[in-house]
């Protein structure tokens, strides 16, 4: 995209990203691609906030080079060392070498880390305040939103808040502020995106939050790396934050098997049925977890209030699919949740009693009562599954 203004001497100078699908490694789906959001500022002085991925290193220098010639820039903040927001950083470094870059203390130890570079380092904490003009930046570290060095960038006058990786989204989109977005899209990821993402540090989420709040500082947008621009009430997002960190949950149960011969899965569609059965008003989906985007199954599991597991034991274990999506589960730390665990079995049966023992160890409290079918289920068989969700569905209401 073109360099495009965001308000009054604010210029959006990033890259869209519309072929991505997998981030972190393959760790995240990006079904809708990203948005790397660099920002330009140029009141007296002319000072660049974040850049983009290092694959777009010299396309990003090559355009900004048409905003402004390189030379002008005063100064660099670095909210975030993570390569997605620095990679252009030794690109553009080597144009102004003599530049300072503003971040934090754990900033500096991230950039050098990353690029093992020695750059004009100007270490900032909360409150520091940068002086650009009639305006100033102000800088607000947030510690773990989501790595040790993030921060935001709040610019008075046009109150502005550049919050770097909080409030934004995996979302490419030529319409670059929220109301001109698709809505139903950009909900479900700015949901996914907190989720998957943001949930281990939800309670700094909320204490940060709170901070910014006591500042009590107009905010008129608010400016992530990633995604739309807030400016149609932009606090509307933080309000989702908030809920959001406060051990969410719908009325929803959700299961998430995987099966072998299709026994576990007929287990899956009686146990769902029984939760109907006991509960009419309750939202229920399942997911083949091998089958499904583990990333939109986590979203789901974060806005439900009950969770259903179910494997199959393979040499007396879980199938790989189940044990990596609990494995992630556990490091995530969702809290407000019930869990219960079923599966079939054809000689040994370890695989409930495995999800529970994981689940536990992750601290959901599972419900007592294990279900295991021997081989594939017969119409007894189903009966007990439907049973069993009626009690799950009572149990967690």
């Amino acid at each position: 995209m073109k360099p495009f203004q965001v308000k009054n001497n604010v210029t959006w100078v990033g890259k869209t990203d519309w072929e991505l699908r997998k981030f972190h490694g393959e760790e995240y789906s990006t079904h809708k691609g990203t948005t790397y959001n660099s920002y330009l500022i140029r009141e007296k002085k002319t000072v660049l906030i974040d850049t983009v991925w290092q694959p777009f290193a010299r396309e990003f220098v090559e355009n900004l080079k048409q905003v402004i010639p390189l030379e002008k820039i005063d100064a660099v903040i670095a909210n975030h060392a993570e390569v997605d927001h620095s990679g252009a950083l030794p690109e553009l470094m080597r144009h102004i070498p003599d530049r300072p870059v503003y971040c934090t203390a754990n900033g500096v130890k991230s950039l050098k880390g990353h690029y093992h570079a020695d750059w004009d380092f100007h270490v900032v904490k909360t409150g520091d305040r940068l002086p650009v003009g009639d305006k100033e930046l102000i800088f607000i570290e947030a510690q773990m939103l989501h790595w040790p060095d993030s921060m935001m960038t709040y610019l008075t006058g046009d109150n502005i808040v550049f919050s770097n990786d909080a409030f934004g989204q995996h979302y490419a989109t030529e319409s670059l502020f929220n109301d001109l977005a698709d809505q139903a899209e950009l909900s479900t990821e700015c949901l996914k995106y907190y989720a998957n993402i943001l949930t281990p540090f939800s309670k700094l989420v909320a204490k940060k939050i709170q901070e910014v709040v006591s500042l009590n500082v107009p905010i008129d947008m608010i400016c992530p790396s990633h995604g739309v621009i807030w400016r149609d009430n932009p606090l509307q997002i933080v309000e989702k934050y908030t809920k959001w960190a406060g051990d969410y949950r719908e009325n929803q149960a959700t299961l998430v098997y995987d099966s072998m011969w299709q026994g576990t899965r007929i287990m899956a569609e009686a146990i769902a049925n029984g939760i109907r059965e006991a509960d009419p008003q309750v939202t229920v989906k399942l997911f083949n977890i091998s089958h499904s985007d583990k990333n939109d199954v986590m979203a789901e599991v974060f806005k439900s209030k009950l969770v259903v597991f179910g494997s199959p034991t393979i040499n007396r274990g879980i199938l790989s699919a189940m044990a990596g999506f609990l494995e992630e589960l556990r490091g995530l730390g969702f809290k407000g949740k019930k869990a219960a665990v079923f599966g079939s079995y054809g000689w040994s049966g370890e695989s409930v009693s495995m999800m529970k023992g994981m689940l536990e160890a992750a601290g959901w409290p599972v419900y007592p009562e294990m279900l295991k079918v021997l081989w594939n289920p017969d119409a007894e068989g189903i009966r007990l599954s439907r049973e069993f969700g009626r009690k799950i569905a009572k149990d967690a209401a």
